[in-house]
């Protein structure tokens, strides 16, 4: 009889996250086909447009004024702030803050404003925050035990990650892998599959959405030289990545303190300083999401310094306020700048562009096991070795840095590191 009721039990269980994982994937599917269409046609208002990043400035004030009017709630003794992105997503999951429902609205709103107007973005940011904002409103409705709320924010994540890169396999892991480094929790495994899954075939199937393709064209022959030279780029790559959050974080903490956190000021400037760096550099190609060119790196020669001109174009606006994504500013940053390496190695231009593009990635999400499947899917199963050893090495060598401060280390990377387990990145970069 016992048995029985175990039984009986797994399975209510078992469907009730299926049933959770299912709501989320949905709504967090539709919202991020809208995404994801709105900002390709904003994309091509701007290109046909060039003369609206004028009114970047102003965009950033519209954004400010949300996050300060909207953003913030009050509650369980915490100050809640949508302007912390990714962030509170994060601790939320650990119980530390709460995801309000109106998050993913400002957010959305807020990246149609950076890239319409050319802020240096990416879109994963606002289905995130979106799925944070699904998953607790999921939360509410169906009033999850305080217990289980964690896994249901996680599925959100999932979902809006692998709704955004049309990567499901990639989204389940990343939901439970993104929020802390050294542990994943894998009884969030049936949630976080489902809503990945369900909202990546929303997003695709239902909406007719379609998704970049990146193709990687020749792959090296297997050799001990190829290795060393994957390992050797791994650990370039994790180097442009860690310059990128550090000058991001920087460029934060000092409008925060120079504006007293006044998010219209900070981002307004930023505005300014993305408009004279764009006239400076007589091209748009740095603006928005920079697809065309990111596409154009796996096929031909793209400017030596592009990486660069990105790093600084999206830690600005990221910096100062704006809002939207840093998944494909990586990719950019880390594709162009194997693009840049291809006259002096002898490997593949596309091979090139694809491990920059993964190994930045990685080492600034500290999501090794996501980073890899994210290979996988968008190219193929083509190149496992390498992408596998690109992964391990960037993330190792990227140190206790990343895109999100909050992350919290269950525990460091290695044992050479002599960091204690239960700090946040944030904490480490403030002791050093």
């Amino acid at each position: 009889m016992n048995g029985t009721k175990k039984y009986q039990s797994f399975a209510l269980i078992f469907g009730k996250w299926v049933c959770l994982g299912a709501i989320i994937g949905v709504i967090v599917g539709s919202t991020t086909a809208l995404l994801l269409e709105m900002n390709d046609f904003l994309g091509d208002v701007r290109d046909r447009s060039k003369w609206v990043i004028y009114f970047l400035p102003i965009g950033g004030l519209l954004i400010g004024y949300m996050y300060m009017t909207y953003g913030k709630v009050y509650a369980n003794n915490t100050m809640n702030d949508a302007a912390d992105l990714n962030n509170l997503v994060i601790e939320a999951v650990h119980g530390k803050k709460t995801v309000m429902r109106r998050m993913g609205f400002i957010v959305y709103i807020g990246t149609f404003i950076t890239v319409l107007f050319g802020g240096s973005t990416g879109r994963e940011g606002a289905a995130v925050q979106m799925g944070g904002s699904v998953a607790e409103a999921v939360n509410r409705f169906f009033k999850v035990p305080p217990i289980d709320t964690k896994l249901i924010l996680m599925s959100g994540i999932s979902a809006g990650f692998g709704a955004a890169f049309g990567t499901p396999i990639t989204g389940a892991v990343f939901g439970m892998e993104m929020v802390a480094l050294g542990k994943l929790k894998f009884e969030a495994v049936v949630p976080c599959v489902t809503a990945s899954f369900i909202g990546h075939y929303i997003t695709e199937k239902a909406w007719n959405v379609e998704h970049e393709k990146f193709l990687l064209q020749t792959i090296p022959q297997m050799s001990i030289t190829t290795i060393i030279k994957v390992i050797v780029l791994a650990v370039l790559f994790s180097l442009i990545s860690i310059t990128y959050c550090q000058l991001r974080h920087w460029i934060q903490k000092w409008t925060e303190k120079t504006f007293q956190k006044n998010h219209m000021k900070r981002a307004f400037t930023g505005g300014l300083a993305i408009v004279v760096l764009t006239l400076i550099l007589g091209t748009t190609d740095y603006n928005g999401r920079g697809l065309d060119m990111l596409e154009q790196s796996f096929t031909e020669e793209v400017p030596p310094f592009a990486f660069l001109a990105k790093l600084l174009f999206t830690a600005i606006t990221l910096g100062t306020g704006f809002v939207g994504g840093e998944a494909i500013p990586l990719f950019f940053m880390g594709a162009t700048f194997g693009n840049a390496l291809y006259p002096f190695l002898d490997l593949p231009l596309s091979f090139l562009a694809a491990l920059g593009m993964i190994a930045a990635f990685c080492a600034g999400t500290n999501t090794p096991i996501a980073a890899f499947l994210l290979a996988l899917e968008m190219f193929d199963g083509q190149g496992v070795e390498y992408f596998f050893v690109a992964c391990i090495v960037s993330y190792l060598f990227s140190g206790h840095h990343g895109l999100w401060p909050v992350q919290t280390m269950f525990e460091p990377k290695s044992r050479l590191f002599n960091i204690e387990n239960g700090q946040t990145i944030g904490q480490v970069e403030k002791n050093k």
